[in-house]
């Protein structure tokens, strides 16, 4: 069992920064993806940024590519998601979610999740 805990969430104004993180109860496995999800009321929940482990490979959504930037602590069990120019439309719930496997956004489903940090960005 994995438990991860979000943090860092808040309110910022467009153009602002935030940096989350998501403390792993314990050392996530190299085989493992471990990564971001946001979900916007009425939407559905979508993969912002992930990394695999092994390799150290990212992955990003199109909407935040060159301005997310995830990253991860091993010492820590700690994954960062820096977010800079952010804009109203990333205003979301933020979820930090791992799982097996070296493909992180495929249509394999992420088994372990946290509890959300709230972002929220205003114009």
């Amino acid at each position: 069992q994995v438990q991860l805990v979000e943090s860092g969430g808040g309110s910022v104004q467009a153009g602002g920064s935030l940096r989350l993180s998501c403390v792993a109860s314990t050392v996530i496995r190299s085989n493992y993806c471990i990564g971001w999800f946001r979900q916007s009321s009425g939407q559905e929940r979508k993969g912002v940024a992930a990394i695999y482990i092994g390799a150290g490979t990212t992955y990003y959504a199109d909407s935040v590519k060159g301005r997310f930037t995830i990253s991860q602590d091993n010492a820590k069990n700690t994954l960062y998601l820096q977010m800079n120019s952010l804009k109203p439309e990333d205003t979301a719930m933020y979820y930090c979610a791992a799982r097996p496997g070296d493909v992180c956004f495929d249509r394999r489903p992420f088994g372990y999740w946290g509890q959300g940090t709230q972002v929220t960005v205003s114009s």
